[in-house]
């Protein structure tokens, strides 16, 4: 019998987004920056979760914050979109998927 060292079965300090799920939020806060709904974000990487929080004006409560929580990908998906009341608006383990429901805000701001 091995003795597996305890490092190997810790969780991590802290979760964070990945540069691809990064890549692919930046690049709908910039379109939506462009069209003029949205004009700063910050971002928080917890032990439980990653948030990516959507501002309209800098002293407000965010408008959205997209979050990334590991523990319930087998579950209703790691990533979810909260709106500003915290319902949430989309859930899922595809990022591209849970996004589009504020790209769809996009679409309906430009017309």
């Amino acid at each position: 019998m091995t003795v597996q060292p305890l490092s190997q079965f810790r969780t991590p300090e802290q979760v964070a987004f990945h540069r691809t799920e990064l890549n692919l939020i930046l690049g709908l806060y910039g379109r939506m920056v462009a069209a003029g709904e949205w004009r700063d974000y910050g971002m928080s990487n917890l032990r439980e979760m990653a948030v990516f929080s959507v501002f309209r004006r800098t002293a407000e409560n965010p408008l959205y914050r997209i979050e990334k929580r590991p523990k319930l990908r087998l579950k209703q998906g790691q990533y979810a979109v909260v709106g500003m009341d915290g319902q949430i608006l989309k859930r899922g383990n595809d990022l591209r998927q849970v996004l589009r429901v504020l790209e769809r805000k996009l679409i309906r701001s430009v017309n």
